[in-house]
């Protein structure tokens, strides 16, 4: 390295300085679908301005680009006629991906100019940036070029400020070829024919974008088909596969998507930015799906829904991740959040308010009380561990993408809808939509920090005379500052109620402090009941509190009614006997979702009684085995498939294998995917594991679910760890730094860890690999080693226990 480039790579940052600040973009690609005769590759060509105004004078522009060849690049000024610096050399600095662009002479202040540039980029299978995917029709292999540019993947597929704070408006154009279509954000304007080359092709033109994030980009070309309504004067499209479509797979997003919108219109009290609302499902896709501002990206599995073939599961998922999806359209598109430490604001809302459009849409089904299901009683399994994390971090700590990437994880979807599930119930859901509106509408088209969401809150709060015992701010610091979550404990004898840092292992030394120096402390609303009676939220503030009503003699008391709190609870013995007595006499009594609330914590209580878990383990036996001398249903198709290959042999699972190729439904195609993992054979599950490592057998996206599900067979345990161990590199290589997927491998494949000879595994590959790094997965193996000492130590303590149960309790 020369002495010129460490000269000036010391005046870069990880990120933009801000003196630039883009006002628009224009765009043109070319995506070729056939590969190049000589390379052999799919490749896309590109041509793109970007207008900027220069706010401080400097003789550098740094633009993010990466894996782009650059056949032409030139600077001009906005005003004809007034000279400007030419370029005098350019080079790309790859740890930050700039490319840096050196001036002959400064910018001007106040002054507009455009860069223009010329480029070529790999149409690859690598699902980032603009990508290639693949399907079979007919028997005719088809391609999609698609896009993925969340988080930091526009730069793959033109020059561009890639921060979210950094907003523009996008003029886009795309060349494709006849027969097929081409879909970005905007509405199609104009589709014309063209001639390049003797090659005569299409040339579709969009409307300008509104003022968005790069990252909220998407371009595609396929000769996908649709269906199509209308609600309001918001046009709703759905894509698919053309067999897909006619078999009516797309027939309930359709029908579900408006009332979704219309739940959202009145929540926000805003009305849908945009004209449309385009929705495709993709055949590739890491992501579940992408919130794209009005062309959202979906895996087939959670937008296609085929009444015949799939569950009332796959219907639920489609129906709840495209409310996830469409609340996005304004909390996250038209208000974005300045940078990625707080992602968890931006999925956790989603995640919470997509219970409720899914509710709306759907309001026979109670969907609201899945997210303790699903979301809540999820992240305690990885929240109670010490190296958990807080939800939002220092925003000079997260600045490389593999940091950014790291972010998108259950913490931040699954703990933060819960916390602000909490938040939502304490306020008041009319005071909650109130400050939400108000937010939102003062931050449109902009970028804001977690902050200003509680100054709005506050005055809505203040507006409403809402009694709270400190500022919104206060309170909620302490659930997103500080990792973990709180044990309330309830003595009933003398009403003393505590709070302590829950950890699935006690003694663990916590040594990762908050940065607002909370000491593990939180400021808890109780939502209890007495008796059956529900009674007004009680706040525990400090480490311990008096609430005199809690003292109970005959009755019982019940705490975090419905489980709108983000906390576990624990009650002394003479409590515990009262309710496990209600739910022998009468446990309608007790809301429905806290019973589920009190196995699952007496499931996890280290602190409770190891029999207050079999106590309730009857009355389980006693409500669910009434139900198993009913017909198999079809929602349980999974399991059936399952069994099936575990009881069967090579030619059971050959079939399966066959059936899966054979799927056009994508749901369908999911449930053989995992059935095939079940096999009691290990040389079909060995050759199921290498099948990952051809994107022709499994797809890329679907690898590390296929590998999980084989490690979750008690026969494929020990395949998996050796298989994942010996293509390591490989793997490293294809999902390492931008796979939000590849911490979930690490997390699976470890999950059944509980011998001290798999821990010394684990710290062998922690040892081999440490110098390399873990990309993406590097929180995902602390979590691992702490997750396999905390199953070892569970089973010392508890292994005799529960053999003496099943012993005693035999029929």
């Amino acid at each position: 390295m020369s002495f010129y480039f460490i000269f000036y790579a010391s005046r870069f940052r990880d990120r933009l300085p801000g003196y630039l600040v883009p006002e628009f973009y224009n765009i043109t690609l070319w995506p070729r679908l056939k590969p190049n005769p000589n390379s052999n590759l799919y490749i896309f060509t590109g041509w793109s301005a970007v207008q900027f105004e220069c706010l401080e004078a400097t003789d550098l522009i740094l633009i993010h680009s990466n894996k782009l060849n650059y056949t032409e690049m030139k600077d001009e000024h906005f005003v004809k006629g007034v000279s400007v610096p030419n370029i005098k050399s350019t080079w790309l600095q790859l740890q930050t991906q700039y490319l840096v662009i050196q001036l002959m002479g400064k910018l001007t202040p106040g002054q507009k100019y455009q860069l223009h540039a010329q480029f070529t980029g790999e149409l690859a299978d690598d699902l980032a940036g603009f990508y290639r995917s693949e399907y079979k029709e007919d028997g005719v292999t088809k391609i999609v070029a698609t896009s993925q540019m969340h988080p930091t993947n526009a730069r793959k597929t033109f020059p561009c400020f890639d921060e979210p704070a950094i907003k523009a408006v996008f003029h886009l154009t795309l060349i494709h070829p006849t027969g097929t279509i081409a879909l970005s954000n905007g509405m199609e304007m104009e589709t014309a024919t063209i001639t390049v080359d003797g090659e005569t092709l299409l040339q579709t033109t969009f409307e300008a974008t509104e003022k968005m994030s790069t990252y909220l980009l998407a371009i595609i070309v396929s000769d996908y088909a649709h269906l199509s309504t209308t609600q309001g004067n918001i046009q709703i499209r759905i894509w698919a596969r053309k067999k897909a479509i006619k078999e009516g797979q797309g027939n309930y997003a359709l029908n579900v998507t408006g009332p979704i919108l219309d739940f959202f219109q009145a929540y926000y009290n805003i009305s849908y930015p945009l004209r449309k609302s385009d929705q495709i499902a993709l055949p590739d896709f890491y992501f579940g799906a992408m919130e794209n501002w009005g062309l959202v990206t979906y895996r087939e599995t959670n937008l296609l829904y085929d009444p015949e073939t799939s569950s009332n599961s796959n219907k639920e998922t489609t129906v709840t991740i495209i409310a996830h999806e469409l609340a996005h359209m304004w909390f996250g598109n038209l208000v974005t959040l300045r940078w990625w430490n707080e992602v968890w604001l931006n999925e956790g809302f989603a995640s919470y308010v997509s219970y409720l459009g899914a509710d709306y849409a759907e309001p026979d089904w109670n969907v609201k009380d899945l997210i303790v299901l699903d979301d809540v009683q999820k992240v305690f399994a990885v929240d109670a561990l010490v190296s958990s994390h807080p939800l939002t971090s220092k925003e000079d700590s997260i600045n490389l993408p593999g940091q950014i990437m790291e972010q998108f994880d259950t913490i931040s979807y699954s703990k933060g809808a819960a916390v602000l599930r909490m938040l939502s119930d304490f306020l008041s859901e009319s005071v909650f939509k109130q400050g939400l509106s108000s937010y939102l509408r003062h931050f449109s088209y902009g970028n804001t920090i977690g902050s200003d969401l509680w100054k709005h809150l506050q005055t809505a709060v203040q507006d409403n005379n809402v009694s709270l015992p400190r500022q919104v701010d206060a309170i909620m610091n302490r659930w997103v500052r500080q990792m973990g979550f709180p044990v309330v404990t309830i003595d009933t004898s003398t009403g003393i109620v505590s709070q302590n840092h829950f950890l699935l292992v006690p003694e663990s030394n916590v040594t990762v402090e908050s940065f607002g120096f909370f000491r593990y402390e939180w400021m808890i609303p109780v939502r209890w009941m007495k008796d059956g009676a529900t009674k007004d939220i009680w706040w525990l503030l400090e480490k311990k509190g008096l609430n005199v009503d809690m003292r109970t003699g005959p009755s019982w008391v019940l705490a975090n009614i419905n489980v709108t709190g983000y906390y576990r609870v624990n009650y002394d013995l003479g409590n515990w006997e009262r309710l496990f007595s209600q739910f022998n006499t009468d446990h309608q009594v007790i809301p429905l979702i806290n019973r589920a609330q009190l196995v699952d914590d007496a499931f996890n209580l280290a602190s409770a009684n190891y029999k207050y878990l079999l106590c309730l383990q009857i009355h389980i036996r006693e409500q669910v085995l009434v139900h198993f001398t009913f017909i198999i249903h079809p929602n349980l198709r999974s399991a059936v498939y399952c069994s099936a290959v575990a009881a069967g042999g090579e030619a059971e699972w050959n079939f399966t294998w066959s059936q899966l190729q054979d799927a056009t439904v994508a749901s369908e195609a999911n449930k053989l995917m995992l059935a095939l993992a079940c096999s009691n054979n290990t040389q079909l599950l060995e050759r199921y594991l290498e099948f990952t490592l051809d994107p022709a057998k499994i797809r890329k996206q679907d690898a590390t679910a296929v590998i999980t599900a084989v490690a979750n067979n008690r026969a494929g345990q020990n395949l998996t760890w050796q298989f994942v161990t010996k293509n390591w590199e490989h793997m490293f290589t294809e999902y390492g730094v931008g796979s939000f997927s590849f911490a979930s491998l690490i997390s699976g494949v470890t999950a059944r860890f509980s011998t001290p000879q798999e821990l010394q595994q684990l710290l062998d590959f922690e040892e081999e690999h440490k110098d390399a790094g873990f990309g993406s997965a590097a929180l995902a193996v602390d979590q691992a080693l702490e997750r396999t000492q905390a199953n070892i130590k569970w089973v010392q303590r508890n292994k005799q226990d529960v053999l003496q149960w099943f012993q005693d309790n035999r029929k």
